[in-house]
Parts: structure tokens; sequence; C-alpha cells
């Protein structure tokens, strides 16, 4: 069980404008939705992806590497990767299990002869958004264990978008109808207060001192 009185003492290390800003902050954030890349290639799109999870309230973020295994671009994703949580897998077998232990539907975003275009999405469920390579796309694998198809409409020669910009249009459209309806998307008070002991061990740099001496008096 969490210390609440250790909670509120580390607050106390804050300044008044970055506890408000957690505070805000964590009043945003969703697991209802996540989201899931797979090998993608390009450092900076997985960044870019993280860092839109963050500007959207997505508190988790799924990364598959079967192939592509690399660090996440500080400069990218500017420090997204301290506030949002992220799944690491080497395999999509493994991915997609755990999302769906955890009450995820998949959602393949990709053009197919059963796809549901972004205006008509069932925003009630709780879903995964998967996100393929830049030029192969999903792997078969993901595309055959997905509960439903989702894309972008277009309506220019180009048939494709990149991955960070299309999982950013995605995140804004459902994220923001998702508030507009009485479901309780918001994190459990358990989450809001792990968060809350994160992401201040994230800021104060004498943390663990801190919880030391708290508990040696």
């Amino acid at each position: 069980m969490a210390d609440l009185k250790l909670l509120e003492h580390l607050e106390t290390f804050l300044t008044e404008a970055r506890k408000e800003k957690f505070e805000n902050v964590l009043a945003q954030r969703t697991k209802h939705f996540t989201v899931a890349t797979e090998d993608v290639y390009q450092l900076h799109n997985t960044s870019a992806v993280i860092r839109s999870c963050d500007v959207f309230g997505i508190q988790e973020v799924n990364i598959v590497e079967e192939r592509n295994s690399k660090r996440i671009d500080r400069e990218i994703a500017m420090g997204a990767q301290k506030w949002v949580d992220i799944n690491r897998f080497h395999t999509v077998k493994d991915c997609i299990s755990h999302l769906r232990k955890n009450g995820y539907q998949i959602v393949a975003t990709t053009p197919h002869a059963n796809d549901c275009e972004l205006h008509a999405f069932d925003v009630t469920k709780k879903s995964c958004f998967f996100f393929g390579r830049e030029i192969e796309g999903l792997s078969e694998e993901v595309l055959k264990e997905a509960d439903c198809y989702l894309k972008i409409p277009m309506v220019g020669f180009t048939e494709s978008l990149n991955i960070s910009v299309s999982a950013a249009i995605i995140l804004q459209h459902v994220t923001t109808k998702l508030k507009q309806t009485a479901i309780d998307w918001k994190l459990t008070e358990t989450e809001l207060i792990e968060k809350r002991f994160d992401w201040i061990k994230k800021t104060i740099k004498s943390y663990d001192d801190i919880v030391s001496r708290y508990y040696a008096e």
C-alpha cells in the first residue's frame, strides 16, 4: 500500500507550479486507449509517437522490437519518455497477449477491405492502435489478430501518412471524442498515486536520500 504521508512529504520539495502541472496533466491521462508500434525503423518516428501520446494524454505506449531495437531519441521525444510508460516487447505475440489480458481490442491502422473510417470509430471500446513499419506497414500477424481496421480518410494523390503524423491525427480525434462520452476514462486513484510517486522521483534529484531521511526520523 502506498505511503500517502510520504507522498505528501515528497510534494513539499516541488514548486507549487510543478505540483499544479502534475495535477492538471494527470487529470487528463487515460489508459482507455494505448498505442503500439511494430518494428519502426526510423528512431525519430517512434520518439515522435511517444511525444504525441504525452500530448494527447495517453499514458502507455507499447513498442515491439522483433527486428529493430534502438533507444528512444531523447531530443525528438522532448522528455516525453519520462511521463509516458513504455512497455517493450520482443515479439508481436507477447505484445498482443499482454494487451488482450488488459482488456484491449486490437486496432490495425491500415487501409483494409473491412476498415472503419476515423470519424465512425467507436471510442467506447478499450483500444490499442497499432502502427507498422515505414514501408511495409503492419505484419500479417497483427492484421490477422486485429479486431478492427482503422483508416484516416485521404483525398489527395498521396496514399499514406508518416506514422507519427497518423498517430497524432488519430489520437487527437479519439481522445476528444472520448471526453464527450460518459465513460470513466481517467486513471484510477491507485494509478494516480503511483504516477505521482513516479513523476516526483523523476523530478527530484535527491529523491532516494529524502526517502531515507524520512524513514530514519
